[in-house]
């Protein structure tokens, strides 16, 4: 654990901006399902999404980039804004001084850490096999967690991470998903399953792979993916300056 994370809540007033911070929503595909990165709170049986503060000579992507790599040892993380959320009621300074508590960090009524706080949402996706999760100070554990199955999150980390899961799939209707979530190498039915996990719902098998190819994002190698019951797949990779293109220029057609 770096210096930083270990004395963050001892900062003074001036070190942050005020009243704002940001909170990152980390996706990752593991076992043909989208999981969600989250931290166990010390003290309270909750979960939230891994966030921060911003310093007051800091960029904000820079501040959201610095939380993910402490969460996940990562650089280089796909990563995207996707909404501000501002609610009056959305902090908790009871929670939060429960923390400062539990940290025996003096503190006044006016103290910044129990002040209203704005936040700025960003989603990223990460290889899940290459993401070592890595808690922080006020909290027990960090870990996957299934969409299907997340537990109770604090304040208002729901409808957060639920507006990411939106904003992810409007990515989809016009930008291709893929490169950050899946192996090197994958094949068809697996990638076709994470469109699935992500919009929700089944596609078809056919028309799934004509739109797919018709994208022309996709190298299909002359490997097949071994230990399987049925006839065994070939496996494909992305053309990376191509999915680079489709990235910055847009996919046509939605799923």
């Amino acid at each position: 654990m770096d210096q930083e994370q270990e004395d963050i809540l001892k900062y003074d007033q001036g070190t942050f901006h005020p009243g704002f911070s940001v909170d990152c929503v980390i996706f990752g595909f593991h076992a043909n399902q989208l999981r969600v990165l989250l931290l166990k709170m010390k003290g309270a049986d909750v979960w939230a999404l891994p966030g921060g503060f911003v310093f007051k000579d800091e960029d904000v992507e820079e501040a959201a980039n610095r939380v993910l790599q402490l969460r996940t040892g990562l650089d280089n993380i796909f990563l995207r804004q996707f909404h501000l959320f501002g609610k009056p009621d959305r902090s908790q300074p009871d929670f939060n001084a429960k923390l400062l508590r539990q940290r025996q960090i003096p503190f006044a009524p006016n103290h910044w850490f129990l002040q209203r706080f704005i936040t700025l949402g960003f989603y990223a996706l990460v290889e899940y096999s290459r993401v070592t999760p890595r808690p922080d100070t006020n909290s027990e554990a960090c870990e996957w967690w299934d969409l299907q199955q997340v537990p109770a999150l604090m304040q208002d980390h729901r409808q957060i991470l639920d507006k990411a899961l939106e904003a992810l799939r409007l990515q989809l209707a016009y930008q291709p998903i893929g490169y950050n979530l899946l192996a090197e190498k994958f094949t068809m039915p697996e990638l076709q399953r994470l469109y699935e996990t992500i919009l929700g719902k089944q596609l078809d098998r056919r028309n799934f792979q004509r739109k797919i190819l018709a994208y022309d994002i996709l190298e299909r190698l002359d490997e097949r993916r071994s230990g399987v019951a049925h006839k065994a797949p070939y496996l494909y990779r992305f053309n990376l300056e191509k999915y680079q293109q489709a990235l910055e220029q847009g996919l046509e057609g939605g799923w």
